[in-house]
């Protein structure tokens, strides 16, 4: 075929035209993200990270946060699902309270990850991506055995207070049953004492994380229980209690002339957290990779997505009352001041300025 200069001008102005339409980035829909709040720098994180996985992944991300108010978690929920998102990842507040939402979207083929913590009552939760809770408060209460040795030595009893996190999130029972594992038998062999008294998850829980109720029990701890008695112990699941708790051992004078600052745990390398365990003061927290757990939830969902089967791990562990729900454990990382450097500088989780 002969182009006449007219053709070409013509062919040139519809190539033109054609370079100048905007690029289009595959979009396979949009995922709900229900995240309970932003008070805790974890949660942020968790969020951040998965909205920067699922656009990479092609999705859009409809990311909100209710603040700990389960009415307008539940409302953000139900938006979510009347919009037509594909998958729900929801880290719920109360894991007991999404039923007849979570019903609907199982009607409306809308697949549902719990995140994190696992929802109960509901035969329409799809896959759990967590960590291996159970393993977390296992490693608590080694690393508040080890402190105990480590800086009070052979004198026995240890005296120690138990903290339960919050008893609407299925996590804080695996969590102190973990750590019970440990500490029970030391308990009955008289190793460590329970000068309170106050045990089970019905006593020591703490609703919602809140690390002011937190402070104002070891409060009521200490004035009557410790008058003629040192605490040498806190096992506490969660570094937002951690700080209530020793802002109250400082406040009658733990950590400081001769009176030893007491063993205190904790969870989630929150930042506070990490720059007392570098002061000396809270001794550990459990490191949990948000990054990584982003990265299986968005694998999970993109498998499922597309009909596959995801990847998981775990078949038995997570009964939430009405199906077992299959799971991707991850692994807890224990960390205090000796490896904190290696583990939460070195894989880039924090910089090194962000510790100072």
């Amino acid at each position: 075929m002969i182009l006449t200069r007219r053709g070409l001008m013509a062919l040139a102005g519809t190539t033109a035209a054609l370079s100048a339409l905007p690029a289009f980035s595959q979009d396979k829909g949009t995922i709900g993200i229900a995240m309970p709040t932003k008070s805790s720098s974890r949660w942020i994180s968790d969020g951040e990270s998965m909205v920067k996985a699922f656009t990479e992944a092609g999705y859009t991300a409809d990311l909100q946060y209710a603040e700990d108010d389960i009415p307008t978690q539940l409302a953000q929920i139900e938006n979510m699902i009347t919009s037509g998102v594909k998958a729900l990842v929801i880290a719920a507040i109360d894991g007991t309270t999404l039923s007849n939402a979570l019903d609907n979207a199982a009607a409306m083929g809308i697949k549902v990850i719990a995140y994190d913590r696992l929802i109960r009552d509901s035969g329409s939760v799809d896959y759990y991506a967590t960590f291996d809770n159970f393993k977390v408060g296992v490693q608590q209460a080694e690393s508040l055995v080890a402190g105990l040795k480590e800086r009070f030595g052979d004198v026995k009893p240890w005296n120690v207070e138990l903290f339960g996190g919050s008893p609407d999130d299925n996590n804080a029972f695996f969590f102190y049953n973990g750590a019970m594992s440990i500490l029970q038998p030391l308990i009955d062999a008289g190793d460590i004492a329970i000068p309170s008294g106050q045990m089970g998850m019905d006593v020591v829980g703490t609703l919602r994380w809140d690390g002011a109720v937190a402070q104002a029990r070891m409060d009521n701890l200490l004035s009557s229980n410790y008058g003629d008695k040192q605490l040498h112990g806190v096992l506490s699941p969660y570094d937002g209690l951690s700080i209530g708790i020793l802002s109250s051992l400082k406040g009658v004078g733990y950590g400081s002339g001769d009176l030893k600052m007491p063993i205190v745990t904790g969870q989630d390398c929150e930042i506070p957290s990490i720059k007392s365990i570098i002061a000396g003061e809270q001794y550990s927290s459990i490191f949990k990779d948000t990054r990584e757990l982003a990265k299986v939830t968005v694998k999970m969902v993109d498998a499922v997505l597309s009909g596959a089967e995801p990847e998981i791990n775990d078949t038995s562990t997570y009964d939430n009352g009405v199906k077992v729900v299959p799971s991707y454990l991850l692994e807890p990382v224990p960390v205090n001041a000796t490896n904190y450097e290696e583990v939460l500088v070195g894989s880039g989780y924090y910089t090194a300025d962000q510790l100072k």
